[in-house]
């Protein structure tokens, strides 16, 4: 069963990116990115949140867009960039299980 909510650590261990810089990220996207936050404040994120980091992780650390750029590029396709991530998500996973069945020969 999956998690409903993930800490900012968790999100930033899964993005392989420093917490400040989903913090960063979170409020620079607040039109896209709700975290749910307890009384002492501390950021929780839920999957859809996650999805999102991840499609701006591609867009400015892989594509090379601003913020700004980014901005309009998830305004305009969104759609188009969730399947890319997706289809990256997916090949990275098959090569670490390449590589498992490659140390295992």
């Amino acid at each position: 069963m999956e998690k409903l909510y993930y800490t900012i650590g968790e999100t930033a261990a899964e993005l392989g990116e420093s917490v400040s810089l989903v913090r960063f990220w979170s409020n620079s996207f607040s039109r896209y990115i709700t975290p749910r936050r307890n009384a002492k404040g501390n950021r929780f994120y839920r999957r859809e949140d996650i999805d999102t980091l991840k499609q701006i992780h591609y867009l400015v650390k892989e594509k090379g867009y601003t913020l700004e750029g980014a901005e309009k590029i998830l305004a305009s396709e969104r759609s188009t960039v969730d399947r890319n991530v997706r289809v990256l998500d997916a090949l990275k996973e098959i090569r670490a299980q390449l590589r498992e069945v490659r140390e295992a020969l």
